[in-house]
């Protein structure tokens, strides 16, 4: 009997698809289908707080309150809070309903900049069921005067600081842009993270030549993308991190899923090939590794987790950065 079920942040899934967060987490129907199909667990879309403060900046624009009114700091702050507290509360709401309607896990994701209000609403998401919080944490320097150290202590804070207000467990969506990802995942998992997400694809602008403005794309993954977080999920496997690991960009079949498996990952998360072949895909990429386990032999994924890293020196095979022509006559 081929067992495919997984573990992951402590949550018993019954096979490694997670449902990545998009805007297809952000409505029931469309998690109810997810679900359907096979999801074994579902990452709820995130509440930003960029579009939270642009939400609130937009309200007094469109009331035409006059930009002097910011003259008054405590006016500022008074609004800025309300909002804040309106869209929590929105999606506390949205947390219960899915949580009341589904059977499978519901890990929530908010996407911070910062600590400030943060930890309390984390504690909020906790009592409104979530089985599980994702930090989507995106720092970018944008200016000359930021520092790596700096950047990555802002990150280390945020997960001290929700670690501190809940009892769930918390994961850390990360981007590829760091100095020494071994030594950030490390710091991660010191501030408490319990689990890692690898990567974070980040808002890719697009240039309109006719218009020479700035455009928005949908930004989908490829199926080769697999291959960075597959490699740095291979090195954070081998470096015997106690943190969770799940590959998120770039899972768009079941080669994909089993590669990241094979290297060490706990579960994948879907996201772009679900838009770009249907829901439907979540169906066929479970019943396409439960086939190729039967061909191998495999009755669990613990059979051949992280077995890759066995078979070679993994420190030979992943750390190599350039190409390297092995004969003339290649």
């Amino acid at each position: 009997m081929i067992n495919v079920n997984t573990k992951y942040l402590g949550l018993n899934l019954k096979n490694p698809l997670i449902v990545g967060s998009s805007r297809l987490t952000g409505e029931l129907n469309s998690i109810r289908k997810c679900v359907e199909k096979g999801a074994s667990a579902i990452v709820l879309k995130s509440l930003f707080e960029e579009q939270i403060v642009e939400e609130a900046q937009s309200k007094l624009t469109k009331n035409n309150i006059d930009e002097h009114y910011f003259w008054f700091k405590e006016a500022e702050k008074k609004v800025m809070d309300l909002s804040f507290d309106q869209r929590m509360q929105l999606y506390l709401d949205f947390v219960l309903n899915v949580k009341t309607n589904v059977d499978v896990p519901i890990i929530s994701s908010i996407n911070c900049l910062s600590s400030k209000g943060w930890p309390a609403f984390a504690s909020e998401i906790e009592k409104a069921g979530a089985d599980a919080l994702e930090l989507n944490i995106g720092i970018f320097p944008f200016n000359t005067s930021s520092k790596s150290a700096e950047i990555e202590n802002t990150y280390f804070d945020i997960v001290r600081e929700v670690k501190a207000n809940v009892n769930i467990p918390v994961s850390v969506k990360i981007g590829p842009y760091f100095t020494n990802i071994l030594s950030f995942a490390n710091g991660l998992a010191d501030a408490g993270a319990d689990g890692i997400v690898l990567f974070n694809r980040f808002f890719r602008p697009d240039i309109d030549i006719n218009t020479r403005k700035l455009v928005a794309n949908d930004n989908f993954s490829s199926a080769g993308d697999y291959k960075m977080p597959m490699r740095w999920i291979a090195l954070l496997a081998a470096s015997k991190l106690n943190v969770d690991l799940v590959a998120s960009d770039g899972v768009h079949n079941y080669e994909a899923v089993i590669k990241n498996i094979l290297t060490g990952a706990n579960a994948v998360q879907l996201c772009s090939t679900l838009y770009l072949n249907g829901i439907d895909v979540i169906e066929k990429i479970h019943n396409d590794i439960i086939t190729w386990m039967e061909k191998q032999g495999f009755n669990s994924l613990d059979d051949f987790r992280s077995s890759s890293l066995e078979l070679q020196s993994t420190d030979a095979s992943f750390e190599r950065t350039q190409y390297i022509k092995r004969s003339f006559n290649d």
